[in-house]
């Protein structure tokens, strides 16, 4: 009899572990059929359906944030849009009783604080019950900010019944626990090679909260044109290919503003002492010579008086906590073949390289007086690392293996490979921007806390308006999930989340956003007739 029962209780312990592996590997292949991104940290569901109520409400009895800038309104009033934007929603409860019914969600803000800042906390909890009497989803974050990303996951769980036309969500009782892997996942734009209107920066900041990005780049000035005003040395944006195409300082805090209430910061880029040749339309004294017209002349010290000039006048606007000083594709040869620099550069035993490096360093102690930390693209590692402040971001651009030398000096680093995460490299396939690691050979924990993020790069050489969306989406979607998602969450082979990032590449077209489809690389066209789904 005993060894009857033993035999008993072993067969019910295979059993239940069969049972388990079964469910394990269930769940699995039911986290493939999901269509939210970027993948949530944590997430289950079940298997029924409520609609939302004619009148969807925001809750937030019990939340220490008294919302008295309107953020999580605002916020709430676009998860309403968004979700109603595809079809005109007239809906019919004749189908469906009160019980099948989702009234509101009941949003819980720890935190008193709309302060946005790189580190702010984003996570958030939503579950979304089966039952209620009335029934209502709950978001609980510790920021507003981890709030909207709650808001905007709950957005990609709802759908339209053609039947009831209402809006549904499917697979409920949902319970998603959900935090970003880096705290800066972010995209440039480049208004210097050619000027992008106001409208159409705001429609890349919403498309950008759509996937979770949270740091606008925003690449201001370069060799070709200077459009943004600077009150300090208003003839700068003399500079502009035009008098039209210029940003006022109330445009840039328009910009600022709209992006910071979708928990977005805009991070100022000032190229320096490289890329400037549109400073001298207004200042030519900045020119080295009428006929050598960059970098910066190095030997004038208006130079350095109209780069503090500058900087005074962005922290005015910019308020994140960096600044970006460029510092790339340095050619000093206008200094060193101009006869008075070249004077210069002896008197102060200076060469081309040296002088470089005391450029690089000068415009740092400005910025550091007016309270910025500084991110500086890698030529000024490569040339001087040991030199630069210990509050220096590097920003990789060339190729891989840059963050494994940074982390290891012990500097922070955002990763911007162009070999996987520039966008106007269009031959570049959104499976390429998945597989991009940023921790690629770097093992050491500390060292990979220093990669604080990365970012996907829009040059606009061959980009304005007209095709700025379609050059973006959906490859930036490939690295925004790759930023946002815990990395054992990650697929290891792109082709397993085809099918997910085209449902997203959908929404986003749902959503006016003009995406291109998966097949092909950045500006695709669809190949031939059929499903969105399919492209």
């Amino acid at each position: 009899m005993l060894k009857l029962l033993m035999g008993k209780l072993g067969l019910r312990s295979i059993l239940f572990a069969v049972v388990v592996q079964i469910l394990v590997i269930s769940a699995a292949a039911n986290i493939k059929n999901l269509k939210i991104w970027p993948m949530p940290l944590s997430v289950s569901y079940g298997h029924r359906t409520l609609q939302l109520s004619n009148d969807f409400v925001l809750k937030t009895e019990g939340s220490k944030y008294t919302d008295a800038s309107g953020i999580l309104k605002e916020g709430f009033s676009r998860l309403l849009d968004v979700v109603k934007v595809a079809h005109v929603v007239d809906a019919n409860f004749s189908y469906v009783g009160p019980s099948s019914v989702l009234k509101g969600i009941h949003v819980v803000v720890l935190s008193p604080s709309d302060e946005l800042q790189y580190g702010v906390d984003e996570s958030y909890n939503l579950t979304i019950p089966a039952h209620g009497n009335p029934a209502y989803a709950h978001l609980t974050a510790k920021t507003v900010y981890g709030a909207l990303h709650g808001l905007q996951t709950f957005s990609q769980v709802c759908h339209f019944n053609f039947t009831t036309r209402t809006i549904e969500v499917h697979q409920v009782p949902w319970t998603i626990v959900d935090r970003p892997r880096f705290s800066y996942r972010g995209l440039l734009i480049d208004t210097s090679r050619h000027y992008l209107p106001l409208p159409v920066i705001l429609k890349v900041i919403d498309s950008m909260a759509y996937a979770k990005l949270n740091v606008l780049h925003w690449h201001i000035v370069d060799t070709q044109s200077f459009p943004f005003e600077i009150p300090s040395y208003p003839k700068l944006w003399n500079g502009a290919y035009s008098s039209s195409e210029r940003y006022t300082v109330a445009d840039a805090a328009e910009i600022v503003r709209y992006a910071g209430r979708r928990g977005i910061n805009v991070l100022a880029e000032l190229d320096v002492p490289g890329h400037a040749q549109s400073w001298g339309t207004g200042y030519p004294s900045l020119w080295p010579s009428k006929d050598c017209q960059q970098p910066l002349d190095i030997s004038n010290d208006f130079t350095f008086k109209v780069i503090d000039g500058i900087l005074s006048d962005f922290s005015k606007i910019f308020k994140y906590r960096f600044v970006h000083l460029g510092g790339d594709e340095v050619d000093t040869s206008c200094w060193t073949l101009t006869p008075r620099i070249r004077k210069w550069l002896k008197q102060h035993r200076l060469n081309g390289t040296t002088a470089y490096e005391y450029f690089v360093l000068r415009a740092q102690k400005i910025a550091l007086s007016h309270g910025y930390q500084i991110i500086n693209w890698e030529e000024t590692f490569n040339n001087f690392g040991n030199k630069l402040s210990p509050k220096t971001i590097v920003h990789n651009w060339l190729g891989g293996g840059v963050a494994q030398q940074v982390t290891a000096a012990g500097l922070r680093c955002i990763v911007s490979n162009q070999d996987k995460w520039y966008l106007d490299h269009i031959d570049t396939t959104w499976q390429d921007f998945y597989s991009n690691e940023p921790l690629t050979n770097i093992t050491n924990p500390e060292q990979q806390r220093l990669v604080i993020g990365g970012e996907v790069c829009m040059w606009g050489e061959h980009i304005d308006g007209s095709n700025i969306e379609t050059t973006i989406w959906p490859r930036a979607a490939a690295a925004a999930e790759r930023l946002w998602t815990a990395y054992d969450k990650l697929a290891k082979n792109p082709s397993q989340v085809t099918r997910r990032l085209a449902h997203f590449r959908c929404l986003l077209n749902q959503r006016g956003v003009a995406s291109g489809p998966l097949t092909g690389g950045g500006r695709a066209a669809p190949e031939e007739p059929g499903s969105c789904y399919q492209q």
